[in-house]
């Protein structure tokens, strides 16, 4: 703790007293002149910056990525070769809550990492699943808006819930990870984290390769049940950040193995399924995990609000060596996390502390609020210029990506590779007894307030993945199962207009 300061106005004059208002007599009203006050009070009117939209409610640590095995063959990126350390900060966070919702609810949790490597920021945005709930960025603001508050009552809906995952079927496997005993976890560090995304790696030779990243948590996987999720929320709405907290203040520093699946070009063009969309996986029998090395968590924030609430993220910042791909929804994500950020920070929060990179800046952006870094003085504010400023580096580009076929408005629910059912299914089987039943158990509570169609669509979506799914689902939630076996033979467009009527 630092030495006790003493009290200054905001641009350092010292302030005589902070307990007592400045009044017209000892009874009297409160004077303008009571300077100190007026900032005082107007500042604390701005305290509270606008929360992030998704994701708004978050806990946050730093600590390092250690490389342990040489994946050089894959990628140049300084931070993931072997023997390099690289310090990072990693924030997560439930999604559908706001800041003062409770830690255990089921829903998928955000795992931010901002990596502080010698090349510049790279920022590993996933979550604790290996999917998505959609595949095609125009649906994102439509699936916060049927997670979040109903317009009407101002609470959240089941019936919004569902009747937007149900009418997407691409969502189907997303909502068994969901709904399944993984649905809460018992904290952050009983977890696995996902970039979910597919991304690109070159090597020094510009060859590339399609990646996904993983992180395996070394503490093991435990989960929370819907009871037991309930006793902690009345009494400790903040037990994930506790835990976190009190882990690493004790030195028992969560650790995670990192590893990497790797997908060739010409496998990608000849896969069975769309390799970019994040509503499919990529099976570990097909693209076997490769370790990478070692992630720890090893220090807890000063301030809260500093480093965790100032933290900011996007897709988009990537070094040398990692790129991107042709997945729609990583596509958008590359402009909305950005944008949010310049929206809830402002446009110069990459100079926040927790944001700024370890190595020298020359972006080349100037002016906007809160610009405090002397804003490159008298230098050309241009290119090209005949000074030298501001010069390119043609090195690092890319290799280049053959692109194919008309622009248009494609539905991946056209392709005749797409099922969507495949990876849920085989989720289904991989379970056992028992938690295939808690999945059941839980499914039927949640989708409960919803009315009969939507379930009804849910339940065709159980069957198409596996027969025993749809049947056991069907059954809990007392639905007719021979109606089930009529709808399962419909098409997608046929299925929803079958279960338009919310009385069936």
């Amino acid at each position: 703790m630092d030495e006790y300061k003493k009290l200054t106005n905001e641009v350092g004059a010292p302030v005589a007293d902070n307990e007592n208002s400045i009044t017209a007599g000892p009874r009297g009203p409160v004077v303008m002149q009571d300077v100190w006050l007026l900032e005082k009070m107007a500042h604390f009117n701005r305290e509270v910056i606008p929360e992030r939209r998704m994701h708004a409610k978050g806990w946050g640590a730093y600590g390092k990525l250690t490389v342990t095995h040489d994946i050089s063959q894959y990628t140049k990126a300084k931070v993931l070769q072997l023997g390099t350390v690289t310090e990072a900060f990693t924030r997560f966070s439930t999604v559908a809550g706001e800041r003062g919702a409770a830690d255990c609810e089921r829903d998928i949790r955000g795992v931010a990492t901002k990596f502080y490597t010698e090349e510049g920021n790279w920022d590993l945005v996933g979550n604790n699943t290996p999917t998505f709930f959609i595949r095609d960025v125009h649906n994102f603001a439509d699936l916060n808006r049927a997670v979040k508050r109903d317009p009407r009552t101002g609470r959240r809906s089941a019936q919004n819930n569902w009747d937007f995952w149900t009418l997407l079927p691409e969502s189907f496997h997303q909502r068994t990870i969901v709904m399944s005993d993984r649905g809460i976890p018992a904290s952050f560090r009983n977890m696995h984290f996902y970039g979910e995304h597919t991304f690109s790696l070159y090597n020094a030779k510009n060859e590339r390769v399609w990646c996904k990243f993983h992180f395996k948590t070394q503490q093991g996987i435990k989960n929370l049940s819907n009871e037991e999720a309930a006793k902690i929320n009345g009494m400790d709405r903040e037990y994930h950040g506790k835990d976190l907290y009190e882990a690493i203040e004790r030195k028992d520093f969560p650790k995670w193995t990192m590893y990497i699946q790797v997908m060739t070009e010409d496998q990608a063009k000849n896969h069975y399924e769309n390799p970019f969309d994040i509503t499919k996986i990529w099976p570990q029998g097909e693209f076997p995990l490769i370790e990478v090395g070692v992630y720890e968590l090893n220090r807890n924030p000063e301030n809260y609000f500093a480093e965790v609430e100032q933290a900011a993220f996007t897709p988009a910042h990537v070094v040398p060596g990692i790129g991107f791909s042709p997945d729609r929804f990583l596509q958008g994500r590359l402009f909305a996390y950005g944008d949010a950020q310049r929206y809830r920070l402002g446009v110069n929060h990459n100079h926040i502390p927790v944001n700024r990179a370890k190595v020298e800046v020359n972006e080349y952006h100037r002016d906007g609020a809160m610009r405090v870094d002397g804003n490159y003085g008298s230098t050309p504010a241009y290119t090209p210029n005949s000074y030298g400023y501001w010069t390119a580096q043609p090195e690092v580009t890319e290799p280049p990506l053959d692109l194919e076929g008309a622009m248009y408005r494609y539905d991946p629910k056209d392709d005749p590779t797409d099922d969507n059912f495949r990876a849920g299914g085989n989720l289904w089987r991989l379970m056992t007894e028992d938690k295939k039943q808690i999945l059941i158990d839980n499914t039927v509570a949640d989708i409960a307030p919803a009315t009969v169609n939507i379930k009804y669509r849910h339940a065709v979506h159980c069957y198409l993945a596996d027969h025993e799914y749809g049947e056991r689902f069907a059954k809990a939630a007392g639905l007719c199962m021979d109606k089930v076996k009529e709808l399962s033979k419909l098409d997608h467009s046929q299925l929803v207009q079958a279960t338009l009527s919310e009385t069936m």
